[in-house]
């Protein structure tokens, strides 16, 4: 009978092991996770789930009884230690398990700050796991101050759940502008605002110099242009990194995280990858993507694979943030683009339309789903959208689907 066995217990290996049953599979399965909690979801830490809107059996995927009437088996709060690719076999504890297929959905691990300059003091928080959000949720209380290092989506929406909360925060951004690697600037003046006018205080083009700390606790930040500030409690939200420690140990290609094929093949025949650690073939490249929709839709397609479906992966990027009363909604990828177009609406109704010469990239779309769903629609079929059109907010978006 043969053995599927995925590492990594999250949206990815949660997804793939619930499509293998539903397809058909009718051996072996076994899901092993480092978390000592069912599989979650992770977008709601940073925003719900620390403003106390979500409940935690919420935030799973599943219940566990999901996975018993399935037959498969999770190891919860439990590592991989070994991955022994020749004899196709995986070590947890004293435990040496065999595979027929083995799935990587490790995720990313979150960029920390260097103990040197304060990183290991007390009330330094991460946005990662449940462990983080249940550490850090205390110390959202009226009145207490918080540094946000990193200026990211991470970043905001940390910053808008302690405003929400009453917390003073200031955020500090090492580069030119919030999002700035992620968005145009138009989309970084529109989070600037909002945040701006919800009382954070927005400091671009300053870091961290380092943290100040008493009896182990932090207390307070010297910024890279000689400002210092007391603090209660600092978030560090300076990106990610592909978890790629347990690949290494299995002997496969690595480029920018885990190398696979379409079909979610790594280098070795019998091992695979899904989620936020493997990068795949795109448009003539090779990106990694880090979403939910992609977890997803990719472990659902090396599921099949697995099966022998022998299906290419072909992604269609979107994501969101939750941020104060506005949802953003992104479309597509912005890469290359050389013009943006504005579409404003009512209020904080917006969205900015993405061009490289006249054709359509990606769309940000801040509490406007008909644009999201419209510039959605137009990219995942290669169509663009006739600019002077977009930019008329008085004009019905609809026609751009049948030209």
């Amino acid at each position: 009978m043969s053995h599927v066995v995925v590492i990594g217990a999250g949206q990815a290996g949660s997804s793939l092991v619930a499509k293998l049953r539903k397809d058909g599979f009718d051996g072996e399965i076994t899901l092993i996770g480092a978390e000592p909690v069912l599989p979650y979801q992770r977008p709601p830490l940073s925003k719900a789930y620390l403003l106390g809107d979500m409940e935690l059996e919420r935030l799973f995927l599943r219940p566990a009884s999901f996975y018993e009437d399935q037959n498969i088996t999770v190891k919860l709060g439990q590592r991989v230690t070994a991955i022994d690719a020749v004899a196709k076999t995986v070590t947890v504890g004293d435990e040496v398990i065999s595979y027929d297929h083995l799935v990587l959905t490790t995720g990313s691990d979150p960029r920390r700050l260097p103990a040197k300059i304060g990183g290991d003091l007390k009330n330094v928080f991460l946005v990662r796991d449940l462990a983080d959000a249940d550490a850090m949720s205390p110390e959202f209380k009226d009145g207490a101050r918080a540094l946000i290092i990193g200026g990211g989506y991470i970043g905001l929406e940390a910053a808008a759940v302690c405003a929400k909360r009453g917390v003073q925060v200031t955020l500090v951004e090492m580069a030119d502008r919030i999002l700035q690697r992620v968005a145009a600037t138009e989309t970084s003046d529109y989070f600037r605002d909002l945040h701006t006018s919800h009382g954070a205080d927005i400091r671009e083009g300053v870091g961290l110099d380092h943290l100040v700390g008493t009896d182990g606790k932090v207390t307070g930040a010297v910024l890279t242009d000689g400002s210092e500030i007391e603090i209660d409690f600092a978030v560090v939200g300076v990106g990610i990194a592909p978890s790629v420690e347990l690949a290494e140990m299995a002997g496969v290609t690595l480029e920018n995280g885990i190398k696979t094929d379409a079909h979610g093949r790594t280098s070795d025949a019998v091992i695979w990858a899904a989620g936020d650690c493997a990068s795949f073939p795109y448009k003539g490249g090779r990106i990694r993507l880090e979403s939910v929709p992609n977890a997803i839709d990719q472990a659902e397609i090396v599921a099949q694979n697995i099966m022998g479906a022998d299906k290419d992966y072909v992604a269609t990027p979107w994501f969101w943030s939750d941020q104060y009363d506005v949802k953003l909604q992104i479309a597509g990828l912005n890469t290359g683009f050389d013009n943006v177009v504005t579409r404003k609406g009512e209020g904080l109704t917006n969205s900015f339309w993405y061009y490289k010469g006249d054709q359509l990239l990606a769309v940000d779309a801040m509490n406007d789903p008909r644009a999201y769903m419209i510039g959605k629609r137009l990219i995942d079929a290669g169509k663009t959208a006739d600019r002077a059109i977009v930019a008329d907010s008085e004009a019905d978006l609809k026609p751009l689907l049948k030209a």
